[in-house]
């Protein structure tokens, strides 16, 4: 399941570039199709749920144990997770009857191992003609080369099958997926940023706490959204412009954009693109940037693969204050130092962690209660 699942948008939009220029496959004639599970964390009642995980497991397991847990122990662990789901509306206590909640992670693994089968019989289609395929969460994204008619017919009979999966479908040319615009132009694939038609323009998320700090991170990650997204330059100035203006029209002034949006440019080397619309510049931008997210996926592979076997170690601060970058170097450099060889702490063999265990604003450290007594 994992290599026909996408990690993240960029994981889509690489894997959906390879497909057309590294393995040359997009015809002038392909469709794109798009996928939308209406109802991913709603998808059955619990005992069916239940019943349908159990026998996944047990198709999948030879001895009937996962990390030598029983399939029986998780089922029971399973009925009290999903049995036990509350939540308080106008004062009253409900328990929900569908599904779990979208916040929790066990959700998101239920439903994959529930839509196995269902996403089994899309697959099934697909792989015969050698399309591209690929689903995040409740979303599906594959091309298609025959008829609209053909594919609508299809998955009609698929939902006849699966009728407890709910989804909308979009075929044509272009489509959405993440929060892209993906466009067959007659065999070259072209791409940016989606705007909503009925979303209002130019607005800002909705953030609690450091509003200006979390605004400017925004920012950043809204620049390189549209540099991953936008395959021509154009597109990416008119994203940055826009982003810019929305900005200025929601009380951040200019000194704060200019700054931004320059030291977006000045991190990556690239002082001089913001004024200038060379696409060979961009275009190897994008490759630099695409391949320095290849490697974050892979540190961050690694980091995982070290926490499951518990070679994670964390360390953690009381407060967070002083020179604490300086005191993170020079903690690994005697680390590493003196656990160069270990068989287990090695630099090589684990991985050290070191965060903040409290983060206490000056109020918090300098205040001081008031006395709980009256004065007479």
């Amino acid at each position: 399941m994992k290599s026909l699942t996408f990690r993240d948008e960029v994981d889509f939009m690489q894997k959906l570039y390879y497909y057309t220029y590294n393995q040359q496959r997009l015809k002038p004639t392909t469709l794109f199709c798009r996928i939308k599970i209406t109802n991913f964390y709603t998808l059955n009642e619990h005992e069916k749920m239940i019943d349908t995980v159990t026998y996944f497991l047990q198709d999948n397991s030879v001895t009937n144990k996962v990390n030598q847990v029983s399939i029986m122990t998780i089922k029971n662990l399973l009925q009290l997770f999903i049995f036990n789901n509350l939540f308080c509306y106008e004062n009253k206590i409900y328990t929900i009857m569908k599904g779990s909640p979208n916040t929790m992670a066990l959700s998101d693994t239920l439903a994959n191992i529930y839509l196995f089968d269902w996403q089994k019989l899309i697959l099934k289609e697909v792989q015969q003609k050698d399309e591209f395929f690929g689903r995040y969460k409740d979303e599906i994204f594959f091309t298609w080369n025959d008829s609209d008619h053909v594919l609508r017919t299809y998955l009609q009979a698929v939902q006849n099958v699966q009728n407890n999966v709910h989804f909308q479908i979009s075929i044509g040319s272009s489509v959405r997926f993440f929060g892209a615009h993906v466009e067959n132009r007659q065999g070259q694939l072209y791409t940016r940023v989606h705007h909503d038609l009925f979303m209002q323009n130019y607005t800002l998320p909705y953030v609690v706490g450091h509003t200006k700090l979390k605004h400017s991170n925004y920012l950043r990650a809204a620049l390189l959204r549209a540099v991953c997204y936008c395959s021509l330059v154009e597109d990416f100035h008119r994203e940055r412009i826009y982003l810019e203006l929305s900005y200025l029209i929601n009380g951040y002034s200019l000194l704060f954009v200019e700054s931004h949006v320059q030291n977006f440019f000045n991190y990556f080397r690239l002082d001089n693109m913001r004024y200038r619309t060379d696409q060979i510049i961009y275009h190897s931008f994008r490759r630099q940037w695409f391949d320095l997210l290849d490697i974050q996926h892979t540190l961050s592979d690694q980091l995982q693969q070290f926490d499951d076997h518990g070679n994670v170690i964390r360390f953690h601060y009381l407060y967070d204050y002083g020179p604490r970058c300086q005191f993170n170097q020079q903690f690994h450099e005697l680390w590493s130092k003196y656990f160069c060889h270990h068989p287990v702490f090695s630099t090589e063999r684990s991985e050290i962690l070191l965060t903040t265990k409290q983060l206490h604003s000056l109020n918090a450290l300098l205040a001081r209660h008031k006395s709980s007594v009256e004065i007479q």
